[in-house]
C-alpha cells in the first residue's frame, strides 16, 4: 500500500482527481487529498498546504492542477520529498519536473487511472 497525496482533489464526482481518489482507494492505497478551499473528498478531511504533511512518509504526488498552480508547491514538494510525482495530463509542468529530477524525486507525465488500471501503478 501506497501513501498518495492527490493535488487538486475535488468532491465533485466527475473531475479526474475525484475518480483517482476513488480508484487509488479500490487499489488498496491511501489516498490524502490536498486542496486550497475543499474540506471533505470521500469521506476525508482535505489538507489545504502540502507542508502539513512534512514528516510524513510519502510515497507518491499526483497533481491535478495546471502549471500556474503547480508552481506554487515546488518549496513544499521538495520539503516532503515523495518518492515520485504524476503530472497528469493537462497537468504537465517541464520546468517543475526538471527541479524535482534534480533534487532527487522521481517523476513522469502519465494519467494515474491508466497507470492502476493497466498495472503500471
Amino acid at each position: 500500500m501506497e501513501v498518495v497525496v492527490v493535488v487538486g482533489a475535488s468532491s465533485d464526482t466527475s473531475r479526474y482527481s475525484y475518480k483517482a481518489m476513488e480508484m487509488l482507494e479500490e487499489f488498496g492505497h491511501q489516498a490524502i487529498p490536498v486542496h486550497p478551499r475543499e474540506e471533505m473528498v470521500r469521506g476525508h478531511k482535505v489538507i489545504h498546504q502540502l507542508a502539513d504533511l512534512v514528516g510524513q512518509k510519502i510515497d507518491t504526488v499526483t497533481i491535478y492542477v495546471n502549471s500556474a498552480i503547480s508552481d506554487k508547491y515546488e518549496k513544499d514538494l521538495l520539503l516532503i520529498r515523495p518518492r515520485r510525482v504524476i503530472f497528469n495530463p493537462g497537468a504537465e509542468n517541464p520546468r517543475l519536473s526538471k527541479a524535482l529530477n534534480e533534487s532527487g524525486i522521481k517523476t513522469e507525465n502519465a494519467c494515474t487511472l491508466v497507470l492502476l488500471r493497466t498495472g503500471q501503478y
